[in-house]
């Protein structure tokens, strides 16, 4: 894990990503009203330019809704590309720009969060990628103290700016194998953000139901909570229509884990689903969720 007051790369070979950072700084401190319309412009924007994106979400809502109708499914389609946008500004807003007035986010369930933490137990707080995710994120370390598990950039540069915006309010930021420290902190008592829904070729993952497709899904959230002794509680968060935000924690999974790593994957992925169902068109359907497949088969041109 990369120390947070480590120097930053400025090698010549990292210039152009620090000039894009510096417009992602500059556009973090525009205007909250700005910010909110021009989110979906931006959205509809990408829905025309990302064409391969599109195919893939698309593919997703059919894949994921198929009882709605094709002009339902556009409309929703049309939908999450404006949520994108938004979350694109947000994203910003999180890591450099200000937050939002407390009153703008609800916080529910903290009675379930303290319930878990009796007697000095981690948790660990399971969410899906929303495009909420950043913002939302880092209205909660407001509340509690927070860590968070994420993917590193792959641009050095890019990791050492968003890092760094994120460790303005997380405690600590693990890398997805940085797993001794995430287990240590955990084991101390604290608590832990992580998002196990998007497929990776690191980690140990199985097949498991998702949507009622199979999805490869990570073990982690199993492993961490057995190694650990962590409670596991699903963690929900939305943008309201108002542009004011609420997040939600519920109540921990009962008699998690157990004995079975793909039965404990099988809830957490159920758990998730369920919490996607309430807000479709804030999820992000960009990924490639079901690339890979039990027979070989692709759902992705």
């Amino acid at each position: 894990m990369a120390e947070p007051h480590a120097p930053p790369p400025l090698s010549p070979r990292h210039w152009p990503a620090w000039l894009l950072i510096g417009l992602g700084w500059t556009v973090a401190r525009w205007p909250l009203w700005l910010q909110q319309r021009s989110g979906p412009v931006l959205g509809r924007l990408m829905f025309h330019l990302l064409r391969s994106r599109r195919r893939v979400a698309a593919t997703n809502l059919a894949l994921c809704f198929p009882g709605l109708s094709d002009a339902e499914r556009a409309a929703l389609l049309h939908r999450n590309f404006e949520s994108l946008g938004l979350g694109m500004f947000e994203f910003l807003r999180a890591w450099w720009g200000r937050l939002p007035a407390a009153d703008e986010c609800g916080l529910d369930g903290l009675e379930h969060l303290d319930a878990a933490r009796a007697g000095g137990r981690g948790v660990i707080l399971v969410s899906a990628h929303f495009t909420t995710l950043e913002i939302c994120m880092r209205l909660l370390c407001q509340r509690i103290p927070l860590a968070g598990m994420y993917r590193p950039h792959e641009e050095p540069a890019m990791e050492w700016a968003v890092r760094r915006g994120r460790l303005r309010h997380a405690v600590a930021m693990f890398a997805r194998e940085e797993l001794r420290p995430a287990l240590r902190h955990l084991k101390q008592g604290g608590l832990l953000w992580f998002a196990p829904d998007q497929e990776t070729r690191r980690g140990d993952s199985v097949f498991v139901p998702f949507f009622g497709q199979p999805a490869w899904s990570l073990t982690s959230t199993h492993q961490l909570a057995r190694l650990s002794g962590a409670a596991v509680l699903p963690l929900f968060h939305e943008r309201l229509a108002d542009g004011r935000y609420r997040i939600r924690i519920l109540p921990r999974l009962e008699d998690f884990p157990g004995t079975d790593a793909t039965a404990d994957t099988a809830r957490v992925m159920a758990a998730l689903e369920a919490l996607i169902r309430r807000c479709p068109e804030q999820y992000l359907w960009l990924h490639q969720r079901f690339k890979r497949q039990p027979d070989g088969s692709r759902h992705y041109a």
